[in-house]
């Protein structure tokens, strides 16, 4: 629709400079665009919003779609990193490009009814024809807003590393396909429905030259970089031995900060390096609940706001969370700072805007996504606080501490993704029923 007025909100959160939170206010969308905000708009169409708190669209940065398929697998359950991976990855080995596209139209859609209106995904193994294609279609279908990155891993169990020799590529032929998909389907402009990024694994799943390539790839392309950084113990301790220096340095070694530049977890970071990702502009993808999941350790999140370091939040792979509740990890960031700092450590609003404004500036996006404001894109989540869930709030814009888990409306450049808690875009019973047979069928040949 080329106009509408939402109309009547309850509260809008705006996340803008001023923290401004409008009351009985209407928002008025046109051509993907918030146009206007203000009192008595009109258009051809509008949407009641009475009741309803009204908050930019939650930013996901970063994930695992296809481990959608392989939740709660009774081995890789009570593991911590290492030991989970070791038991999964056989699992992956026999996916396909079905297995792929499924699971991410079945993750996108867990994450679009939780409020999220743009989502980063990380796709690091390629078995059986699998290729980033398959899971950029299944976003373009859903609508959500796509931030792919070609992932990958080079260095097998035969040469001393973690995933099974049959997941590992060719270290040329990871660097041509990351060019094949930026110039396919990689879009700068600010509206942007698709961009991708390149994303080596981890450190200790590719080689150096890998990582230092891929840095001057997607510095050529002018495309983000992503990988996976200081997310335990044992990665902390691998770093030393093998690369005699701690994560941060190792990443700064080799190119791997800057503003164009963001990693996944980053529980373990000391001091030094937050700093260092402060002074650099590198931004970090926090992920409470599979950090909790995997008993990684409590991301030191408060110090790095402290410090300027840019922080989103990401629902990780559905493998290790095991949900994809982009506004149940907002809670958990809230909470487990609070346990790790004292009661006044983080409030319901911080955590809201780490959700929203804080992803979109760490994806690259805080001059179009993450607020509500003339001229950004038009990505809302509609929160309908006439429910049981938020009875008895006093505060709308507390919706962390009490409020729906999941959106009534939806809204993503201006196209109503879920309307009154249902998904539009696809048959989401289909989609369902698909992923239970390819689940089954995994299952079965464990």
């Amino acid at each position: 629709m080329a106009e509408l007025v939402l109309k009547n909100i309850g509260l809008a959160v705006t996340m803008n400079d001023a923290g401004d939170e409008p009351r009985d206010v209407d928002i008025l969308l046109r051509n993907g665009e918030i146009s206007e905000i203000g009192h008595g708009l009109s258009a051809a169409e509008t949407l009641d919003c009475a009741g309803c708190l009204v908050t930019p669209g939650l930013v996901n940065t970063h994930h695992h779609l296809y481990q959608t398929l392989t939740r709660a697998v009774p081995g890789a359950q009570d593991a911590a990193l290492f030991g989970w991976l070791q038991t999964l990855y056989p699992i992956w080995a026999r996916f396909t490009p079905d297995h792929m596209r499924v699971s991410a139209t079945i993750g996108l859609a867990e994450l679009a009814l939780t409020g999220c209106t743009t989502s980063s995904d990380h796709l690091y193994l390629y078995p059986n024809g699998a290729r980033l294609d398959d899971t950029i279609e299944a976003a373009a279908e859903i609508g959500l807003r796509f931030h792919p990155t070609r992932g990958a891993m080079s260095i097998g169990v035969s040469d001393g590393g973690l995933p099974p020799d049959s997941l590992v590529e060719d270290e040329a032929a990871i660097l041509d396909d990351c060019i094949r998909v930026i110039d396919t389907f990689h879009d700068p402009s600010p509206a942007s429905m698709c961009r991708v990024g390149v994303a080596p694994c981890s450190p200790f799943s590719v080689s150096r030259e890998l990582m230092r390539d891929a840095a001057l790839l997607a510095r050529d392309k002018g495309v983000m970089l992503h990988t996976h950084l200081a997310e335990n113990d044992e990665d902390i301790a691998y770093s030393l031995e093998k690369f005699g220096c701690r994560p941060g340095q190792y990443a700064e070694d080799l190119g791997w900060t800057g503003d164009d530049v963001w990693h996944a977890h980053c529980v373990k970071l000391d001091g030094q390096e937050i700093d260092l990702f402060a002074r650099s502009g590198t931004g970090v993808a926090h992920c409470p609940c599979s950090n909790c999941r995997l008993a990684s350790g409590i991301a030191p999140v408060r110090a790095m706001r402290d410090a300027g370091v840019k922080v989103g939040l990401g629902v990780d792979g559905s493998a290790s969370n095991d949900a994809g509740s982009l506004v149940d990890e907002a809670r958990q960031t809230m909470l487990l700072q609070r346990v790790a700092s004292g009661p006044s450590a983080m409030s319901a609003r911080e955590a809201l805007r780490i959700a929203t404004r804080g992803g979109a500036e760490v994806l690259g996006r805080g001059d179009v996504l993450g607020q509500i404001a003339p001229g950004f894109r038009a990505d809302l989540a509609i929160w309908d606080m006439t429910g049981v869930e938020a009875a008895g709030n006093w505060d709308m814009a507390a919706l962390l501490l009490a409020g729906p888990r999941r959106v009534r409306d939806l809204f993503v450049e201006g196209r109503r993704v879920v309307a009154e808690g249902e998904i539009t875009t696809l048959n989401l019973s289909t989609a369902l029923e698909q992923q239970r047979r390819l689940a089954h069928e995994l299952a079965e040949q464990v």
